[in-house]
């Protein structure tokens, strides 16, 4: 028999292990449907506030025109003794009386409306000052668990050998190294062609001032100076000069 009771404790353990894990899984998803729910009945108070708000108004409506009506009746009341109609005044005076118990139970229900149109207003306020500090909770744990996810995602990619951002890394140095390697081949193929190509016989000659582009700058200079020479020569000569 205790071996049962120990069984069934550890179903019991076990079902709430699970329980707790799958809350805990889904716990954002839980507090913001939770949060959704409290401002739903949020909304249904203000609803139910603007109620209590409307019989108040019309409970001040209710007061004014009872009042209206005392004063008119107590007037009517004075012109009919005024005319010695005792009698008439006296009923009159009935009809004040029942007009002014009328009048407190108006003036009671709403000062009850106000009072609870006031403890609504803060409870409404409070309610909702709290869902605001549980938005801005919600808000940094989903941070919180996107910043864990990641960094749980990067630490396991490169803390194992072989990972998939090792094998993207060395992948790139690879592609790195195959561009260095072309670019040195382009250059070492731009030296051959300097010292082997059809051109490197020209280009030798050229620097030692041999060769038909070297003949060809000392033709133009030799014409150059021939110019200044014909241009100074054509100057007319300066008084005094021999």
């Amino acid at each position: 028999m205790s071996v049962m009771k120990k069984l069934m404790t550890l179903l019991r353990g076990s079902v709430r292990e699970i329980g707790e894990t799958v809350v805990d899984t889904n716990a954002t998803r839980i507090y913001e449907q939770e949060i959704l729910d409290a401002k739903s009945s949020i909304a249904q108070a203000k609803d139910d506030l603007t109620g209590v708000m409307a019989k108040e108004m019309q409970s001040a409506r209710q007061i004014e025109r009872l009042q209206a009506e005392i004063e008119r009746y107590e007037g009517l009341a004075v012109e009919a003794l005024d005319k010695s109609q005792e009698a008439l005044a006296e009923e009159v005076a009935g009809k004040v009386g029942g007009l002014e118990q009328e009048l407190q139970e108006h003036i009671r229900a709403h000062a009850a409306y106000a009072v609870q149109v006031t403890r609504l207003k803060d409870l409404i306020k409070q309610a909702e000052g709290r869902i605001r500090e549980h938005e801005r909770e919600i808000g940094v744990a989903k941070t919180t668990e996107s910043v864990y996810r990641a960094t749980r995602s990067i630490s396991e990619n490169i803390g194992q050998g072989g990972s998939k951002l090792m094998s993207a890394r060395e992948s790139l140095d690879r592609i790195k190294q195959r561009h260095e390697d072309l670019s040195d081949r382009m250059t070492a193929a731009e030296q051959l062609n300097n010292e082997f190509g059809q051109h490197a016989l020209e280009k030798k000659l050229a620097a030692v001032g041999v060769g038909e582009g070297a003949k060809r700058q000392r033709d133009v200079m030799a014409r150059i100076r021939a110019r200044q020479a014909a241009q100074g020569g054509d100057q007319p000569a300066e008084p005094g000069a021999q």
